[in-house]
């Protein structure tokens, strides 16, 4: 088994035992979703 694949699978098992809480309605998530979405924007003009 590669270092890669071993990483992964450690990762994937860390990932199925947290269960993450968020509150889709708070207005903190919300603008950390348009921050997120237009620091993705940015990187995909500058990718262009």
């Amino acid at each position: 088994m590669y270092k890669s694949s071993v990483i992964c699978a450690l990762v994937n098992k860390k990932h199925q035992e947290e269960e993450v809480d968020i509150d889709l309605e708070a207005p903190e998530t919300e603008k950390a979703a348009l921050a997120i979405q237009n620091q993705f924007r940015r990187f995909q003009k500058k990718k262009k």
